[in-house]
């Protein structure tokens, strides 16, 4: 049988709130990369206690429930059903992958109408359980678990910094907070790491050449 789920108050909720839920998503998710970014890659990956074990679990683990619902929304995707895979090890590939999915959020989230919106979606839980509800409930849900687990991340910069993490309360970007530019970081970081790993190879040269000068 299937189970539906039905909020008679989903009205209240029209297509514009979710076109800014979708925005305000991509604008916290950018503040809170670009300070995942920041860390060394030790602090990046420890263990700090939050159900997701780390940072880095954390926000594969956001990233692999919003493909999830995606999927479900749209029927296009491919996601596992294991809610603790890492998508992605390498933290610039998930943050390209973050973009790119916050881009996806705003693209489906705003082509639904009012009528769509008070229409029931029918899906199947991971455990292959059909179900039904109104879209705008499962919007909602799909909102509100991205700040519920964004918190938790929240919180991991905090215990791995010592200082205050970037706010990523809703007034802040309503009044107009700044939001790092994602590509520009990652690509400035990624030329960083590669004049790192030239500055090594340049190192371990020389230090071969010492070696056989001294033999």
């Amino acid at each position: 049988m299937v189970r539906q789920v039905v909020w008679a108050r989903n009205s209240m909720i029209t297509q514009e709130h979710f076109k800014l839920l979708a925005a305000y998503n991509r604008w916290a998710n950018a503040r809170l990369y670009a300070a995942a970014l920041d860390l060394s890659e030790l602090s990046y990956r420890l263990q700090t206690g939050v159900y997701f074990g780390s940072l880095h679990g954390t926000l594969n683990h956001l990233l692999l429930t919003d493909r999830l619902w995606l999927k479900r929304l749209t029927g296009e995707g491919d996601v596992p059903n294991d809610l603790n895979a890492i998508l992605y090890e390498d933290r610039i590939e998930l943050t390209k992958a973050r973009i790119a999915e916050d881009n996806r959020m705003i693209e489906v989230t705003g082509q639904y109408d009012e009528t769509a919106l008070r229409g029931l979606h029918s899906y199947r839980t991971t455990s292959g359980m059909p179900q039904s509800q109104v879209l705008a409930d499962i919007l909602l849900h799909l909102f509100n678990h991205q700040t519920h687990h964004r918190g938790q991340a929240h919180a991991c910069l905090s215990i791995l910094t010592g200082g205050e993490p970037p706010p990523l309360d809703l007034l802040a970007f309503q009044r107009g907070g700044a939001a790092p530019n994602l590509e520009k970081l990652i690509a400035s970081k990624s030329a960083e790491d590669g004049r790192v790993n030239s500055s090594k190879e340049v190192s371990g040269l020389h230090r071969g050449a010492a070696t056989r000068a001294s033999r």
